[in-house]
């Protein structure tokens, strides 16, 4: 497995997306910080990129790379090796190079000009977007054998996520704004790794006050060891649900 895993990682260096990638990341972030050295300001304005602009790069990256790798597929399937082993090396060295991708980029300029306490949820919270994205690309991917097909779906699944989603949820506020909805918004922010990461990094900014009492709510839960666990677990089981059904459907799949 670990050799499938050079090899992979190694292809996906020599096209030279990851390099731009990284690129860009690390331009955006040193702009930020020659525009203004307050960490919190940086920070909050690398959240839009973050929320937008990881999650759509792994979903189209993963899978157009996922296609194009379909030939190297084929041809480790037909050699003695489980298909789990080539499907999870697969995912394994595509997430790795986009969060070394996105660590590199971000972190960096950090370090350069003293990191703050904020950029470790910023980092972390970015890191599990990419393995989230990822995994629903690899699902995408593996339920059909058509590349713009497989493209489209995982594209609405940026779009849903990123941006259906929330118009649903306030929609769902304002209908029942004379209600206690502190439960019920943490249920249906559970429904999206994006929403998630989004109050995390939101609450860790201390701007929890301008959210009003669910702020407070928010901050209460998530500042606790609960809530720590809580959005981790959600964030965990992201990642791994949409990668388990993937893996079982490539098993089961005619190539």
């Amino acid at each position: 497995m670990t050799r499938v895993i050079r090899y992979v990682f190694s292809d996906i260096l020599r096209t030279r997306f990851i390099l731009f990638y990284t690129g860009f990341l690390l331009l955006s972030t040193l702009a930020l910080f020659q525009l203004d050295s307050d960490f919190g300001k940086v920070v909050l304005s690398l959240m839009n990129i973050v929320l937008m602009v990881v999650p759509l790069v792994s979903v189209v990256f993963t899978t157009i790379h996922f296609f194009s790798s379909y030939e190297f597929i084929e041809l480790m399937l037909a050699q003695p090796i489980n298909r789990k082993v080539i499907f999870l090396s697969e995912y394994v060295a595509v997430a790795s190079s986009l969060c070394i991708a996105y660590l590199i980029g971000v972190g960096v300029p950090f370090v350069i000009f003293g990191a703050g306490q904020n950029v470790i949820s910023l980092l972390v919270t970015g890191v599990f977007l990419t393995l989230v994205f990822v995994s629903l690309a690899f699902l995408s991917s593996v339920l059909t054998r058509d590349k713009s097909k497989a493209i489209g779906i995982a594209l609405l699944f940026w779009f849903y996520f990123s941006l259906i989603y929330d118009g649903l949820v306030l929609w769902t506020i304002y209908t029942f704004s004379d209600y206690p909805l502190e439960k019920v918004t943490l249920t249906l922010i559970s429904f999206n790794p994006v929403d998630l990461a989004r109050i995390i990094m939101l609450l860790q900014l201390d701007i929890s006050a301008l959210m009003g009492y669910t702020g407070a709510f928010y901050k209460n839960f998530f500042g606790s060891n609960m809530g720590v666990l809580f959005s981790s677990t959600i964030l965990s089981l992201w990642v791994a649900v949409p990668l388990l059904l993937a893996l079982r459907i490539f098993r089961k799949k005619d190539l």
